[in-house]
């Protein structure tokens, strides 16, 4: 593996989770892959749970970690080629980038969709720039369209807690105060259409994910309907796919919060979110806190996600 961007890149599931389950019994078996190796990890945006895991992941690995928030300490950084740099930008990424590919071996970037042009978004600029000129192997902390690791996390954490061979899984859309991007649920979908699970997205009208990711789910806009016999909720706001709402709210209702009444329907459902969460626009208190609440277990397979890739990665160089 040279770059990691997509869950889709994992084409051997069972392997996969047999990787993962490996580097959760035995962290420290594979240090010399790492060693003299240095991790650069980019951030171009917030994070808690992908900066603590895969710095633990790449340390676990024997790895040299350095982390860059590009917006404290770093020159602010231009990313449109043909602009005229007489603002507030002093460097342009297509400087940074090769200058960031000499210090390191393997570079991981954590770059959000803007919400300024869909076509940007969906094109991934930032993460396919540090692919085409740093030179180095470069793997995805979440992007503008996926969350790989996020999702890998997740399908570990289910196949781990699962009941039946086939569990019904549903994600659902809850309300946000704030624009959110679509990236984990794509990168979500992408990963369970890959399953057999039967796997259900819920969403208000409106609110249609791009069709790319979600071929082979079943799509429905009765929340309640969709709940009834889950094994899995994985409650996630996005804002709007579909021009001309691109990047927008267009609903708060919180009808569609996810509540120890909606957990009711379901077959005794585990609940997951991927974190960090609004309590009681998303989800409820009392669920989250629940016996059936994997959001902690679920965050620390995020460990386990990044080291089986990274893993990979070195495996390669």
């Amino acid at each position: 593996m040279r770059h990691f961007t997509s869950v889709r890149q994992l084409t051997d599931l069972e392997e996969a989770f047999a990787a993962a389950k490996y580097v959760k019994e035995n962290p420290f078996a594979d240090q010399e892959l790492g060693k003299n190796k240095t991790a650069l990890l980019v951030f171009f945006n917030n994070s808690l749970r992908t900066r603590l895991s895969t710095q633990k992941a790449a340390l676990n690995l024997g790895m040299n970690v350095i982390v860059l928030d590009v917006n404290q300490g770093a020159w602010k950084l231009e990313t449109e080629r043909g602009v005229v740099m007489d603002g507030d930008k002093s460097e342009h990424l297509l400087e940074a980038i090769p200058v960031m590919g000499a210090m390191c071996d393997v570079i991981g970037v954590r770059s959000f969709a803007r919400f300024e042009s869909k076509e940007a978004d969906y094109d991934e600029v930032i993460i396919n720039q540090f692919i085409q000129y740093s030179g180095k192997p470069v793997f995805s902390m979440e992007a503008a369209t996926r969350h790989p690791l996020q999702t890998f996390a997740d399908m570990i954490t289910i196949e781990e807690y699962k009941k039946t061979a086939k569990p019904k899984v549903v994600m659902t859309w809850a309300p946000h105060p704030k624009a959110l991007p679509q990236a984990v649920p794509n990168s979500f979908a992408e990963g369970l259409t890959m399953t057999d699970y039967e796997f259900v997205i819920c969403q208000p009208e409106g609110y249609e994910l791009d069709p790319k990711f979600t071929e082979g789910a079943k799509i429905m806009y009765d929340q309640d309907e969709a709940l009834k016999g889950a094994d899995f909720v994985y409650a996630k706001n996005w804002s709007a796919y579909n021009d001309p709402n691109y990047g927008k709210v267009i609903s708060y209702d919180r009808s569609w919060t996810v509540t120890s009444e909606k957990m009711a329907l379901t077959n005794n459902a585990y609940f997951m979110h991927c974190l960090p969460v609004r309590r009681n626009m998303i989800v409820s208190d009392d669920v989250i806190e629940s016996p059936q609440s994997l959001v902690i277990p679920e965050a620390a397979n995020r460990i386990v996600s990044a080291q089986t890739i990274l893993k990979e990665i070195l495996k390669e160089l």
